[in-house]
């Protein structure tokens, strides 16, 4: 979340009882506008609890479901503590994403803003916390993951961008948090796709037909991803689990999440090109070609005030080029995670949802 929003539209609620509707808790998702976020609300409305999203502005999407929305600055504690009042459990979901930006940005938001939500969960004696970590915090350059598990990908102890390094941070702490009183896990689902989602395939999509996509090495990577009704219904899991019995087996862990289906990167990115009706991609770039054009950029963008985001990094150089793919038996076994929707079936309704959102 951006910083400016402190105070903005402020909600409160009181003389309510917590356990109302057919779920019989109120709940609350923070990023409930974003793409993961809102598959986590509507399925938490789904089951007749009452959900309220923490956000930056309003969604329309969310108002439709009946979702209460508060807009609020995730590094202002006064708003989130207002936020967790009277809240039975916390699906800790927004945060700075990307591959650039400054160390303050991302501290403040993924950071502050976690410490911040643990303190709220603990003053308003919120008894469960879900948090969205990234496999990023266990990205270590260009070393290979081939099916390595929580404790054969451990985080690692050096980053090269923000992101990952302050998710690492966060993730810590929230792990650090789970006791009698606040039980917490940590979920890393790993390239969310899928129906609703208006930044990744869009971008994809417009540098296709801009003829600017190119596979960083040969594509032939293997990489694992997670359909967005598989990482909704993992946060889901888990939240069960949790809440049910506070010394559930998941509970102080974290979790790899994906579909437990890896692909060649190039494999994966054509599927959701074609899906989008949008040129496939055959162009290759070396990984040294690319790591060095990353290095340049970085700098330039670090020396002059240019807007926007390099078009390449070295996180995301070793990202792309790198296999990269989690075991995730844990889940399973800890906690009943399931991938219910396949890779193939998830083109097949990302295809249906894109023809719709542009008019087809």
């Amino acid at each position: 979340m951006d910083a400016g929003l402190r105070g903005a539209g402020r909600e409160t609620y009181s003389g309510e009882s917590i356990h109302d509707g057919a779920g019989g808790m109120r709940v609350l998702v923070t990023g409930g506008g974003g793409f993961l976020g809102k598959a986590i609300c509507a399925k938490l409305s789904a089951r007749g609890h009452e959900v309220l999203s923490y956000s930056r502005g309003d969604h329309a999407e969310l108002g439709t479901m009946g979702v209460r929305q508060i807009r609020g600055d995730l590094a202002s504690f006064e708003d989130v503590a207002a936020a967790c009042a009277d809240v039975d459990a916390v699906f800790h979901v927004a945060a700075k994403a990307g591959a650039w930006g400054s160390f303050q940005d991302y501290f403040d938001a993924n950071v502050r803003g976690t410490w911040n939500v643990i303190a709220a969960c603990r003053m308003n004696r919120v008894r469960t916390l879900v948090y969205t970590s990234t496999p990023s915090v266990a990205h270590r350059g260009t070393r290979a993951v081939l099916g390595g598990n929580e404790q054969g990908a451990p985080p690692a102890d050096r980053f090269k961008a923000w992101y990952p390094a302050s998710k690492r941070v966060a993730e810590e702490h929230v792990l650090a948090a789970n006791g009698s009183t606040l039980a917490t896990v940590a979920l890393r689902p790993r390239l969310i796709w899928g129906p609703g989602d208006n930044h990744l395939l869009p971008r994809l999509v417009e540098r296709a037909h801009a003829g600017k996509l190119k596979f960083v090495g040969d594509g032939l990577n293997l990489v694992d991803t997670t359909y967005i009704d598989n990482a909704a219904q993992a946060h889901l899991d888990a939240f069960d689990a949790l809440h049910d019995t506070p010394n559930a087996a998941c509970a102080g862990k974290a979790y790899f999440i994906s579909n437990g289906e890896p692909k060649p990167i190039a494999d994966i990115v054509n599927s959701l090109l074609r899906a989008a009706g949008a040129p496939t991609v055959t162009k290759l770039v070396p990984y040294r070609a690319a790591y060095a054009a990353g290095t340049a950029l970085e700098l330039i963008y670090g020396l002059l005030p240019l807007k926007g985001e390099p078009l390449m990094t070295r996180f995301l150089a070793e990202q792309l080029s790198t296999p990269h793919y989690y075991d995730i038996s844990a889940a399973k076994n800890d906690f009943g995670y399931q991938p219910r929707v396949s890779i193939i079936e998830g083109l097949r309704q990302l295809g249906i949802w894109w023809r719709k959102r542009e008019g087809g």
